[in-house]
């Protein structure tokens, strides 16, 4: 908090964090949470929480957890939170009666929605930062959207909603009256509250309502009815404290998600043709002068380097992406890493812990699963490599399967530094074949090869002059 905000000798107001996160989001029709429905990449409940979590420390956080609340509390345990179960869900102001608790520390508490995924830090604190100078009790943050329909209309002590009017109700859509329905300014859901006046009068709360629950929302009245400060402030744009009911939310809120990332990375200096085609998530990061080209999805923690491109129908998740690669169209890669100056595809599918060197090259239809592909190496077609660690300079031809797997338990092919596998080759692991040795094309290869060796594993050729005429006429006899 600035130091202008208090004086030198007092303490700090100590400020929690509880997100609202134990619904069961019925209108989704799903049976998992609402929570951990993704958008970008991530649950709604992890951007709420990252946004959090840049105001205030994590151990301040509480998440208010009770639908599949062991499976909401699996999914961002990583991010060092507290939890709080509603066993019984009853509404959002039950949901503050059960982490009284919880929240006995503290002196004001910041209410967020955990499907409220695009808010942002510096709404929050700037709603902190509000409420402590206005010494409310209750602050609300609000918006006003082009189209108020469906959310609670702010009724102001003060006509024409001037900043800093004090709040008198929060009125719900279909108790609105005509002129209320007019107001355009809305209840965003997410409030500030000095605990003291709260806990004080929650239990003033009733369920005289058709859900028959406790409403944080009608928290407002009560402590203006006490003489006490209900304020709100107006969030600079409407868009982030859009939620999420329906899939058609879910989706609209994705692709503003993914607009605004595609935007920045343009802006710091990435191409991206047609990024309506494109999906990048939200941790993606990107350096400048690459290329994007449409219809890429590039997924999770994934980074890319500078002047590399990235042709169209290309799938990166999880994965390390150097300067001056090419994936070709149709590559997949997962959980992997691409050195710089390598060419990947196309349609290359490249499995979790392959490592491709510097200048390698992974052609097409050519697919990997825990492998090393050092420096300059190719395999150029048709091949599968599976459990191998591959040194420099090697060339594997195509049609080159590693038999890394015998039923029960996976072993491992090595291929040093220089060596040339010929078309066609099969590898039965465990199995090594030494530096700068030949492997024979449509060779079957069951022990090591020596290095600078020559290793030849199939049948003598046997040619049968005169037998495919004999049979032809054998079975043309056999017709009459």
């Amino acid at each position: 908090m600035p130091a202008s905000k208090q004086s030198s000798s007092a303490p700090s107001p100590r400020f929690a964090i509880a997100i609202l996160a134990a619904g069961k989001g019925t209108r989704l029709k799903s049976r998992h949470p609402k929570v951990l429905h993704q958008i970008a990449g991530k649950p709604l409940l992890e951007h709420v929480l990252d946004a959090a979590r840049q105001v205030v420390a994590a151990e301040d956080v509480f998440v208010i957890i009770g639908h599949e609340a062991d499976l909401v509390r699996q999914a961002v345990a990583h991010t060092g939170v507290g939890f709080v179960v509603q066993a019984e869900q009853r509404g959002t102001g039950h949901a503050l009666m059960v982490a009284r608790a919880a929240l006995s520390a503290y002196d004001h508490v910041l209410v967020l929605s955990g499907d409220v995924p695009l808010i942002r830090p510096q709404t929050i604190a700037r709603l902190r930062d509000f409420h402590l100078d206005k010494k409310s009790a209750m602050t609300l943050l609000t918006a006003v959207p082009p189209d108020p329909t469906g959310y609670g209309r702010i009724v102001r002590k003060k006509a024409g909603g001037r900043r800093g009017a004090e709040v008198a109700a929060i009125v719900e859509e279909k108790s609105c009256t005509p002129a209320q329905r007019r107001m355009r300014e809305i209840n965003a859901g997410i409030y500030a509250f000095a605990l003291p006046p709260l806990y004080a009068r929650i239990d003033q709360l009733s369920t005289g309502n058709p859900h028959r629950e406790f409403y944080l929302t009608d928290m407002a009245a009560v402590l203006g009815k006490a003489k006490q400060k209900v304020l709100a402030l107006a969030a600079a744009d409407a868009h982030e404290v859009l939620g999420v009911n329906t899939r058609v939310e879910l989706a609209r809120l994705d692709a503003l998600l993914r607009e605004k990332k595609c935007r920045e990375l343009m802006l710091s200096g990435v191409t991206i043709f047609r990024p309506e085609t494109c999906v990048i998530d939200a941790e993606v990061t990107i350096a400048p002068d690459t290329v994007i080209e449409p219809f890429v999805q590039i997924l999770g923690a994934t980074t890319i380097g500078s002047e590399s491109r990235i042709r169209s129908y290309s799938v990166i998740t999880n994965s390390e992406i150097g300067d001056h690669v090419t994936l070709q169209p149709g590559s997949i890669l997962t959980n992997s890493r691409i050195a710089s100056h390598a060419i990947i595809g196309p349609y290359a599918h490249l499995r979790p812990g392959s490592d491709i060197g510097e200048g390698a090259r992974v052609g097409n239809f050519v697919e990997t699963k825990k492998v090393h592909l050092g420096k300059g190496s190719k395999a150029n077609h048709l091949t599968y490599l599976g459990d191998a660690e591959i040194g420099s300079g090697v060339n594997v031809g195509a049609g080159t399967i590693t038999c890394n797997y015998d039923g029960t338990h996976k072993h491992k092919t090595v291929i040093e530094d220089g060596a040339f596998i010929g078309s066609d080759t099969t590898l039965v692991a465990p199995v090594r074949v030494g530096k700068g040795a030949y492997v024979g094309a449509g060779s079957c290869i069951t022990d090591d090869v020596p290095e600078d060796s020559l290793a030849v594993g199939r049948s003598r050729q046997v040619v049968k002059e005169g037998w495919a005429r004999q049979k032809r006429e054998a079975m043309a006899a056999q017709k009459k």
